[in-house]
């Protein structure tokens, strides 16, 4: 199964509590790289985040990011009384020594520090909610590179596909292409008036020939191509083995090129070139 490390994902989860909203971005990268920006209220959940991640991803550079709102509801807001009137009492005192204008308004007090609390939420509570919001975001994350990565498997076929084509093209094209390199001598011998020596000439057409013999390259091609199909159907991360596959048939199609007798094979070393690289640029985002 074929996953890109192109994505993108948002779940959300509400709960008595607060609503969790979870957005997730991955993009390729040669390993697993989990960043996270999460409220301080959720930060020591990175560990138990991160963990999670590793269990379900192999690669790619993957940003999470959580917010949270709480619910508003009645009672939410604590005030402390006793507090209040300690103040309110130090106030006066205050008041008594320095003269009047200097007391203290309904505002001071409220933002003095311990008047006001939030009435408290099960901490342990919020934090399994917030995982579980995050395994749902991770979840379809992992969708959405399944899907991408099916779509990337069919370019690459595609390509594949092509490759075999041209491969078998070239195959055809090779005893013509001997038997025109052989006009070509004896016309050249001709336009000398050079007497042919046959024994001479067939010399030069094997070594020629030798030179010339891309049978092993085409061979390569045709295993490489069957190796990068076996992988597709693999059921692991498969991305880095394509990669190689893919320096693989490049370095064959230079051989191919190089070696090249007309300009029909030199064409056909230009266009595998070509749909290796397309492959190449896919493979990257392969997980």
């Amino acid at each position: 199964m074929v996953f890109s490390m192109t994505a993108f994902a948002r779940s959300t989860a509400e709960s008595p509590e607060g609503r969790f909203t979870w957005e997730i971005r991955s993009v390729n990268s040669r390993y697993l790289e989990p960043h996270f920006r999460l409220p301080d209220a959720f930060r020591d959940l990175e560990p138990a985040l991160r963990e999670q991640l590793k269990k379900q991803l192999n690669r790619g550079k993957v940003e999470c990011f959580l917010r949270f709102h709480p619910q508003a509801s009645q009672g939410q807001m604590r005030i402390n009384e006793d507090l209040v009137y300690e103040l309110n009492a130090a106030a006066d005192a205050v008041h008594a020594i320095i003269g009047p204008g200097n007391a203290m308004n309904v505002l001071e007090v409220l933002q003095w520090p311990g008047v006001i609390s939030a009435a408290e939420t099960d901490s342990k509570q919020l934090s399994q909610q917030a995982l579980a919001a995050f395994s749902d975001a991770v979840a379809a994350l992992k969708a959405t590179r399944q899907r991408e990565g099916e779509d990337l498997a069919g370019l690459i076929q595609q390509r594949i596909g092509r490759i075999s084509e041209i491969v078998a093209e070239v195959q055809q094209l090779l005893p013509q292409a001997l038997a025109a390199q052989r006009q070509q001598l004896r016309d050249r011998f001709n336009d000398l008036a050079v007497t042919v020596d046959e024994e001479r000439l067939e010399t030069e057409m094997v070594m020629l020939a030798q030179k010339a013999d891309v049978a092993e390259e085409l061979d390569r091609l045709n295993t490489h191509v069957n190796e990068v199909k076996r992988i597709l159907t693999q059921d692991e991360p498969i991305g880095r083995r394509l990669d190689f596959m893919m320096q693989e048939l490049n370095r064959e199609a230079n051989t191919l090129s190089s070696k090249s007798l007309t300009t029909g094979i030199t064409q056909a070393a230009v266009d595998l070139k070509v749909l290796i690289e397309q492959m190449r640029e896919q493979v990257q985002n392969i997980e």
